[in-house]
Parts: C-alpha cells; structure tokens; sequence
C-alpha cells in the first residue's frame, strides 16, 4: 500500500507517543511538521528526516494540502483550536485530534457538523477504547445480570503544563485527564441517563502547591446513571503529592468482580476464581494503526472514537460541570 504523508500539528506532550507509533510504520511517512517552540519542532524534523517546518498551524497550512497532504495529526492545548480543525475539515484532510478536542462546545458542535457533512474520516485520541483489557470487560459484561455499581478514580498530582492551573483552560480535571474513564464508561454502557456531580477546592493552596492562576477543582466526584441499573461513581482529584491510590475503573456484577487497573492490569475474581490479566497491546500504535488504515482504504469502521462519538464524551464532561455548578441532577 501507497505511503499515507502526515503532517504533525504539535510536536510535545501526547505527540510523542503518536510519533513513537509513527516510526514503527512503513506505510507512513511524517512529512511536516508545525509547533510554536522550536525545540520540539526542530526534535521532530531531525526525527523522521523531514524539512518542511513550521512554527505553527497557519503556517502549515498555507504551504501544504491536499496533494502534498494524506492527513493531519493535532496533539495541541485545549485553548490553541483557533482554525485547526476547521482548516482541515475545508482541506479535505482527515485528522486525528488530541482529547479535549475543545473547550468550547459550541465550537467542537460546529464541527462535528461539518465532519459529518463532508463525511471526513476522523478520530479522537480516546486510547482506552483499543486496550485488550477494554476489551475483555466489553466482552463479559453481557454474560452477567446486567445492572450494579461502579466505581472509577484518576487521583494524582498536578500535570506540569500550565493550562491545568485554571478551569477555563482546561475544563478541570474531569474534562481534562478524567475524560477517558468518563468515555471508557460510555463505550461499555452506552449513553447516560444523568449526572449529578460535587466539587471542592482549598486543599491545593495557589502560589504554594500551585500556580498563582490555580482555581480548578482539588477533587470532584461524578453520580452517572446509565440504563439497565447501572450507576457510576466517578472521582477526579489532583491534591495528592508522591501517593496514589490504584486508579482505573472497580466493577462489581452480582457474581463478579472486574478491577482494572489503569493502563496496566485487569483482575477477574468470582467466588471460585482470580485472574489477574496484564495488559498486552500498545493501545495508542492500535488508535494510529485504525486511523492510517481508514485514511488508506476509506474504511472508518475499526476507529472506534470518530469526532462526533467523541463529542458526547465532552458533552458528559461539561454537564457534570454544570451539575458542579448549579447543584442540580442534569438530565440527558
């Protein structure tokens, strides 16, 4: 098969881990690259030999498009989607974005519109959503009664970027980071019936454990119901220094326990048995993997988290914000 020709928008954090895919694929070619700092972009060039760079979006696209172009990969800061997308979207260059895609719902519902208009192949970087252990759980829950309780936490400490220090940059903790267990339990029940959510703030105290911006939630704990009885406790919290708790998702049927473990391991335990499953795959090569295929044969059935599926997981993200906010149930 023809080599697919990428471009890189952003060439730091979670690019890397796309980049890392990338060099395992002699179908792909990175053929330019784009990021303010020029350190990382500079790192990129030198990495896959490429001389076309740029210092940022716009940039890229007034050199290159569709004929110099197969698709685009966006791995940028939640504020920094001025034109990206949109661009693409005229271009005619499938992408994979980064999650959130957005901190502007209005802005990522324009653009689900005009992806599903134009019918371009897209993908949202929900990792989880290809992990073997995901998939194990997606395989055993319809063997039991449906319906029972479960518990999902992401506590830890406070990333290093600076759009984690404030609400309105990164949405907090649970649109932020959280997000994928918030999508994870999507992808296994379906579409949630409601959120209740709390919040607090005062232990992280800005200026000493934090930037002098830092106002998003210490902690936040999220209430989702789902058909079938199911309900979903889901807590975020950023306060803890060194220590952690196992993170990940804690599912108890009426003769089942599944504990996974986040990115690492999956325990199965029934009155008669434990099973502890280690994590096999690099989910991240199987996203870019599904992705490159798509954009190759024009097939979008093995991405499992297109732009507009993701967007719901946003949407779920955001009215547990408004539910932190206004102290009432948000109905779906």
């Amino acid at each position: 098969m023809r080599k697919i020709r990428l471009g890189l928008i952003g060439c730091g954090g979670r690019a890397g881990a796309h980049m890392n895919s990338f060099e395992q694929m002699e179908d792909v070619q990175v053929v330019a690259v784009a990021d303010p700092v020029e350190e990382r972009r500079l790192a990129a060039a030198k990495r896959f030999g490429c001389d076309r760079i740029y210092q940022d979006h716009h940039e890229l696209y007034a050199h290159e498009d569709a004929s110099t172009l197969d698709a685009v990969i966006i791995a940028i800061e939640p504020t920094a989607h001025d034109g990206v997308e949109e661009t693409a979207i005229d271009m005619g260059l499938p992408f994979i974005i980064e999650k959130p895609m957005t901190v502007d719902l209005r802005q990522a519902e324009a653009i689900a519109r005009r992806v599903e208009e134009t019918g371009l192949i897209t993908s949202v970087g929900f990792q989880d959503r290809y992990l073997d252990l995901m998939d194990i759980i997606k395989a055993e829950l319809p063997k039991h009664k449906t319906g029972g309780l479960v518990y999902g936490s992401w506590i830890g400490g406070i990333p290093g970027v600076w759009w984690w220090q404030k609400k309105s940059t990164c949405g907090g903790q649970l649109v932020e980071q959280n997000i994928h267990l918030l999508d994870g339990l999507r992808y296994l029940y379906g579409e949630p019936l409601s959120v209740y959510a709390t919040c607090s703030r005062g232990i992280v105290q800005p200026g000493v454990d934090a930037s002098a911006e830092y106002d998003t939630d210490d902690h936040s704990t999220a209430v989702i119901r789902f058909a079938n009885n199911v309900t979903a406790t889901l807590v975020s919290g950023c306060y803890c220094k060194g220590i952690r708790p196992h993170n990940g998702l804690l599912i108890t049927l009426d003769d089942m326990i599944l504990d996974y473990r986040l990115r690492n391991n999956l325990i199965l335990r029934t009155v008669n048995e434990t099973r502890d499953i280690n994590r096999q795959v690099d989910q991240t090569y199987l996203l870019d993997r599904a992705f490159i295929n798509a954009v190759q044969t024009g097939d979008a059935s093995g991405i499992r988290s297109p732009y507009g599926d993701a967007l719901k997981s946003l949407k779920l993200g955001f009215a547990a914000n408004e539910s932190m906010e206004s102290g009432q149930v948000i109905y779906f």
